[in-house]
């Protein structure tokens, strides 16, 4: 009797393990998607190619418009076709998660339908931009579902790596939220300075330069709020030694940021790659603010396993 119940949990985690790796593995590629859709999105705005493909979903009636093919075009067939690749990405690992559920935890299913729900919202809105002739509002709620794609998927990504945190560290948590927050709104900010048309307004009319300014001013409390990220976890030292990459990741992609900006700005934004580069560089340091958040330490793994071994050789 005690050797068959050891033999059904065996079974069971192993199954468990293996499903969450699969889900794990499908979860990376979806990150991945995701920030490349954000950086083709951006390409597509800069590029002036958000109507270059004039109906939804198809691109001038078909799925390759081949006869229709330029710069523009691609871009904006590209982001759809990437669009398309993240939906079916969200929609496999909801599937898989329902099919696997008795080896899964009970919430993996309703947040894989949350990620689909965001999936068909993002789907609408990006209809929605092309009826609506690339109005301001509808673009900036298209990058900023886009953003809670790329967060709730991450957050997913953490919980199914199988690691176990020493402790809840909520103060931390809330912490990294403050810069994670702020580097959402100026993004948002950015967005509505590209689709506005006011940082060219303001540079060469000196018109419309409240939203300029903004996005200027903003980088302040974001630069404060990860130094200062950084600054404490040297205080409690345990902390940088364990996140030390994503810190310095995230550093060093803020510093690049500004960089990027300013030099966006002494170029009167007439450079598209600077532009694309800089809402690259801000949906990079949304993904480690958030891994940095959501991620669980690995530092009693073996503490865990050691256990494990202790209670195995208590039983037999």
């Amino acid at each position: 009797m005690q050797n068959n119940m050891f033999n059904f949990l065996h079974k069971f985690e192993i199954n468990q393990i293996k499903y969450k790796s699969s889900l794990l593995k499908l979860g990376n590629h979806t990150v991945l998607a995701i920030i490349a859709l954000i950086a083709i999105g951006s390409a597509t705005r800069v590029m002036e190619a958000g109507l270059a493909c004039p109906d939804w979903p198809l691109c001038y009636g078909t799925f390759l418009p081949l006869d229709h093919m330029n710069l523009r075009v691609f871009l904006e067939w590209f982001h759809r076709l990437d669009a398309f690749l993240v939906g079916i990405l969200i929609l496999t690992q909801f599937v898989l998660s329902f099919v696997w559920r008795k080896f899964l935890p009970n919430w993996l299913p309703k947040i894989y339908s949350f990620l689909v729900f965001l999936i068909i919202l993002q789907g609408t809105l990006g209809a929605l931009t092309v009826m609506n002739m690339l109005a301001s509002i509808t673009v900036m709620s298209h990058l900023l579902i886009a953003f809670i794609l790329l967060i709730t998927a991450i957050y997913v990504n953490q919980e199914l790596s199988n690691k176990q945190m020493k402790k809840n560290i909520l103060w931390w948590k809330f912490l990294l939220s403050i810069p994670l927050f702020l580097t959402l709104v100026q993004s948002i900010i950015g967005v509505r300075l590209s689709s506005t048309w006011s940082a060219h307004l303001c540079l060469s009319m000196n018109q419309n330069c409240v939203v300029l300014n903004s996005h200027k001013l903003f980088a302040i409390p974001v630069f404060i709020s990860i130094t200062s990220i950084i600054f404490i976890s040297f205080l409690k030292f345990d902390l940088f030694k364990n996140n030390w990459k994503f810190l310095i990741s995230a550093f060093l992609l803020l510093l690049s940021q500004i960089f990027l900006g300013i030099l966006s700005l002494k170029t009167n934004l007439n450079e598209p790659l600077l532009i694309v580069s800089h809402q690259i560089v801000a949906s990079l340091l949304v993904a480690t603010l958030s891994t940095l958040m959501f991620k669980k330490s690995t530092e009693n793994i073996l503490f865990n396993s050691n256990k494990n071994k202790v209670i195995l050789s208590f039983n037999s």
